[in-house]
């Protein structure tokens, strides 16, 4: 899978996870707190995975260009 692929996908689970998680807030106010705790640290998990995702493409797309080349 390549990095744009893998960054779309797990885009899609944040926006998910966030809708999830802003619904169970909103709607259950009786909401089991350890398991929104553990959406929420799922959903920065994601969002770390994306930042290092789009660290390494970049990273191969100017390696590719030669701006590495010092």
């Amino acid at each position: 899978m390549s990095y744009k692929s893998r960054i779309n996908h797990l885009e899609e689970m944040h926006k998910l996870l966030d809708k999830q998680i802003n619904e169970m807030q909103t709607n259950h106010p009786g909401v089991d707190v350890e398991h929104l705790a553990d959406l929420k640290k799922k959903k920065l998990q994601i969002k770390d995975e994306i930042g290092r995702l789009t660290r390494l493409q970049w990273e191969e797309e100017n390696e590719r260009v030669g701006y590495g080349d010092e």
